[in-house]
């Protein structure tokens, strides 16, 4: 695993910042003007400032490439740059960062004030060097007061968050709360917010309605914190942008709590296919879902399961239902009736399916072929006709926060604030992979093994979406008979890929089928072998 995909808690962040120094040589002050200054590096590139070239020269240029999206005109010139400095490393990060912006022109100095929560006096703290370098800058630093504050935040520019960092054990209070609330009561279209590490107010106990820092931004500092993707804190942080090179690989590996799952990662844990496969070799899946009035959730999941390369696709719906599906079915084989010739690498049930009696005897059927090492998905309405089931490790479940809540018999709300618990804690007890669906996305594997997927999406929240997603799942599942079934690597790649299409497609509302024709084409890259012209 790339030690760049790693997320960690926020008590073993503090964990390894303390071996970092101790048996790494890494010095505080080392670590946090490398941390500085690669939040300044990564924000002049990706968070949209360009050159500035003297005093006299106050306009912030945007660059044109900027990934935030955020507006050029919002920030017209830095009439205002204001860092919130609170009492910890977290600060200090901010101000080297400032500093850096300033001494290589990015931003004049007469443009920029600092608050603090207190005027650090411990010469042996990396916070009092940072603040006694911006002094040196002929930088205001100012100990907080709301009345003196608050009107040159009304007119700021761009307020950097260094409030709380990973050394936070419980909600914001006190001089940090008064901070967090008054950057969240500014103008976002006037002022664009980016916190430092995380957003202040962020740690791995918090709850929804605890106070929290609302940025534009974040400036994510490797390796980046889990609780920054929890589905309810996740849009407190904007985009994030990584910043990295601060510790070593080697280091960071040792206190890795989860990855965070891209394309480009998981795609290359799947095997390509060859030149010379045929569609048996390219696996076949098979479908049961559909119903009277959901004939469109089977559709979509074998649709899914094609372009993430199934070589065959059979599925099998009721006989009522059969005239409506087949006609739409070009390259699918659609049966309503068993046949003993046809041996699938994978099965899927459960897409727009019903939970009836004869539901539930059909997927009793098909657990025997589980034991024997053939994966099952289940989707939807099997998820939880699955509800007491133990696995032999061999099976994915897909359920978005509803159906898990229904599954697990735990609030919505707390399975959002903190997923990773409960997730880790079924997966095990049931023997089954979970492919958790939000618009974060995370995979738990039986034996720990945790993915989360920034999936941040709206055009992926219409029905549907889930039915390709299962029909991914299937067929990566199958294309990967010929060495023992991962349901992680399985989940991981089919999230990425649906996650990756949505972004393909761009900020479109679509039929979710469109969803399956991107994948296509990104899978496919991935996965088809071409002969080398070399």
């Amino acid at each position: 695993m790339s030690a760049q995909a790693a997320l960690v808690s926020t008590e073993q962040a503090r964990a390894l910042d303390t071996e970092a120094s101790a048996q790494w040589g890494l010095h505080p002050f080392a670590l946090v003007e490398a941390a500085g200054r690669a939040c300044a590096g990564v924000g002049t590139r990706d968070w949209g400032l360009g050159s500035c070239c003297s005093e006299s020269d106050s306009t912030f240029r945007v660059h044109p490439n900027s990934s935030n999206g955020y507006p050029q005109s919002l920030i017209p010139s830095p009439q205002s740059l204001i860092v919130l400095a609170g009492k910890g490393n977290n600060a200090a990060d901010a101000l080297v960062m400032l500093k850096t912006l300033v001494l290589y022109g990015f931003v004049p100095a007469s443009a920029c004030t600092v608050f603090a929560v207190q005027i650090s006096d411990d010469a042996a703290s990396p916070l009092s060097q940072a603040m006694l370098a911006v002094q040196k800058l002929n930088i205001p630093v100012m100990p907080w007061n709301s009345a003196t504050a608050a009107g040159m935040l009304a007119n700021a520019d761009v307020v950097i968050d260094g409030i709380a960092g990973t050394g936070l054990t419980g909600s914001l209070r006190g001089v940090a709360l008064e901070m967090a609330e008054a950057v969240n009561a500014l103008n976002r279209e006037k002022t664009y917010i980016v916190s430092i590490d995380m957003p202040s107010g962020n740690f791995d106990g918090w709850q929804p309605g605890m106070p929290i820092v609302e940025a534009h931004a974040t400036l994510a500092i490797e390796p980046q914190k889990l609780c920054v993707y929890t589905p309810s804190a996740r849009r407190f942080s904007g985009t994030i942008l990584p910043v990295g090179g601060i510790f070593p690989p080697a280091l960071i590996d040792q206190y890795r709590a989860a990855e965070l799952v891209t394309w480009d990662i998981t795609s290359a844990r799947i095997p390509p296919v060859s030149e010379t496969a045929y569609k048996y070799e390219r696996g076949l899946v098979e479908i049961r879902a559909g119903s009277p009035g959901a004939t469109g959730a089977a559709l979509l999941a074998a649709q899914g399961a094609q372009a993430a390369g199934a070589g065959l696709v059979r599925l099998m719906v009721d006989p009522a239902v059969y005239p409506v599906i087949a006609p739409g079915c070009s390259g699918i084989m659609v049966a309503a009736t068993e046949d003993q010739r046809f041996v699938p690498d994978a099965v899927l049930l459960g897409p727009g399916w019903g939970r009836g009696d004869d539901r539930r005897r059909l997927l009793e059927a098909c657990v025997p072929l589980e034991a024997q090492g053939i994966p099952l998905i289940l989707d939807a309405d099997a998820i939880m006709l699955a509800k007491d089931m133990v696995f032999h490790g061999n099976a994915i479940i897909t359920p978005h926060p509803g159906e898990f809540a229904a599954y697990t018999g735990l609030p919505k709300d707390e399975i959002l604030a903190n997923p990773v618990p409960a997730l880790r804690h079924y997966a095990a007890a049931k023997n089954v992979h979970i492919l958790f669906k939000s618009h974060v996305l995370y995979v738990v594997s039986p034996d720990g093994r945790i993915g989360v997927i920034d999936g941040m999406n709206p055009a992926l929240a219409a029905g549907g979406s889930g039915d390709v997603l299962a029909g991914f799942c299937a067929a990566i599942a199958a294309r990967c008979r010929s060495r023992p079934f991962d349901g992680y690597a399985c989940a991981c790649a089919a999230a990425s890929l649906l996650v990756q299409a949505a972004k393909r497609i761009g900020k479109a509302f679509v039929d979710p089928a469109e969803f399956a024709k991107s994948a296509a084409a990104i899978a496919g890259e991935a996965w088809i072998l071409k002969r080398s012209n070399a």
